[in-house]
């Protein structure tokens, strides 16, 4: 019997904002619905061309929910196209985390290329303060890209996390995983337009407190009240 996946949770997202009156749905898409560029910044007008299963199930949860808000009782949806977010608590098989962690330990770092892949990173605080804008500001709707303001390499991840430790990273090099794009870069027009929103925190900034965070103790959230 196949896995419950998050389709089982429409069903619950439709009742729940009935109940409350909600009257503004924030989803959290991705950059990956644009698949490769060309090398300019994507639009939200341009064409979507999914690459992997992930991309091509982003694109499926955005049509959908903007699909709803086209209804008569539909609510205002906002799809926020998040472009390569870091920070924090990340996971600990992303990218800037495995970076940060083995410039940390001396531990060797997997790199899936060449290194030259381009991010458009995203600090997480800038992702919180789009998102609750998106949530708020009147009349918000539709598709919008939230990225960091600047394309990096892997590579310059790389070496901003041998900057901030004093150690140069051991790398392993292996292959492309398949669905990996060459380059993310969002245009942030219109994210400026509607939500009144631009990034803050450079990438340098970004890992420096996302370092701090990995070296520091682990809080108790268990004890939180």
């Amino acid at each position: 019997m196949p896995r419950p996946g998050r389709w089982h949770q429409w069903p619950h997202t439709r009742s729940t904002r009935r109940r409350y009156a909600v009257r503004a749905l924030v989803v959290a898409s991705s950059s990956s619905v644009y698949g490769p560029t060309g090398g300019d910044a994507s639009r939200e007008t341009d064409r979507p061309n999914p690459a992997s299963p992930y991309a091509v199930t982003k694109l499926a949860e955005e049509q959908l929910c903007l699909a709803y808000a086209e209804r008569p009782v539909g609510p205002s949806v906002v799809a926020l196209r998040y472009f390569t977010v870091y920070g924090p608590r990340q996971r600990a098989d992303m990218f800037t985390h495995r970076a940060l962690y083995a410039a940390l330990t001396g531990q060797p770092l997997r790199l899936y290329g060449d290194g030259h892949q381009r991010r458009d990173f995203t600090y997480i605080d800038d992702v919180v303060a789009a998102t609750i804008a998106a949530g708020t500001v009147p009349n918000a709707h539709g598709t919008i890209n939230v990225g960091g303001g600047s394309s990096a390499s892997l590579l310059d991840v790389i070496n901003i996390a041998n900057s901030l430790t004093g150690r140069e990273i051991q790398l392993h090099q292996d292959h492309v995983r398949n669905g990996d794009v060459l380059l993310t870069r969002a245009d942030p027009g219109r994210a400026g337009e509607v939500l009144g929103w631009q990034p803050r925190v450079d990438l340098h900034s970004g890992l420096r407190a996302h370092m701090q965070a990995l070296a520091s103790p682990v809080p108790d959230y268990s004890r939180a009240a």
